[in-house]
C-alpha cells in the first residue's frame, strides 16, 4: 500500500497526517516539542500511540530508535560505516534481522531491504503533489513500522546534511 508524506514535516513540534493514496488518514506524525532530544510519536487515526521515534543519545554515530507503544526498542537506525560511494542505513530490528536504506535520500528515492527483497520504496515520482512524497510498503510489512524508520531516514539524513531542524 501506497502512503504519502509531507516534506520537511518532522520538525520538532511539527504534526502530519501520513495519508493513503486515496486521502484518507492513516497515522498522525506528532512532533514532541519541549523535549530534550528529538522525539516523534506515529500515532493510528484513533489517537492510539504504535510507535515512538527518538534520536539516540551519546551514540557515537547519529542513530534514532523506535520503539512500541509499550516502550520497547523495536528497531534501531544508523548510517552504515565505510560505504564511500553513496549513503547507506541499516536498520537493526529487535528480532536481530536487518534492513538496509539504500539510495538517493535527498531526493526521496530510495529502497528498504531485507534478506527476502524490498519492504519497502520511497519515491517523490508517484505523486505530483508539491513537497510529498509516498511510501509503497509492500504486502505483509508493518507499514507503521516502515513509516517510522523513513521518518528516521528523513531526520538522519537531515540532519547529515545540514539541514536545520527549524523546519
Amino acid at each position: 500500500m501506497k502512503y504519502l508524506v509531507r516534506e520537511r514535516i518532522f520538525g520538532i513540534g511539527d504534526d502530519f497526517w501520513v495519508e493513503t493514496e486515496n486521502g484518507e488518514k492513516a497515522f498522525l506524525v506528532d512532533g514532541k516539542a519541549l523535549r530534550l532530544r528529538e522525539t516523534f510519536e506515529l500515532k493510528d487515526p484513533s489517537g492510539l500511540v504504535v510507535a515512538v521515534i527518538r534520536k539516540k543519545v551519546l551514540s557515537v554515530r547519529d542513530a534514532m530508535k523506535v520503539e512500541d507503544a509499550n516502550g520497547e526498542t523495536t528497531a534501531t537506525v544508523r548510517k552504515k560505516m565505510f560505504t564511500p560511494f553513496h549513503d547507506k542505513y541499516r536498520v537493526e530490528l529487535a528480532d536481530g534481522a536487518e534492513w538496509e536504506v539504500h539510495g538517493d535520500f535527498l531526493d526521496k528515492e530510495y529502497d528498504i531491504e531485507a534478506d527476502g527483497g524490498r519492504v519497502a520504496r520511497i519515491s517523490r515520482k508517484w505523486f505530483r503533489i508539491r513537497d510529498t512524497y509516498a511510501v509503497d510498503v509492500a504486502a505483509g510489512s508493518d507499514a507503521a513500522l516502515v513509516l517510522a524508520v523513513a521518518v528516521c531516514v528523513d531526520r538522519l539524513s537531515a540532519a547529515e546534511h545540514g539541514e536545520g531542524d527549524d523546519d
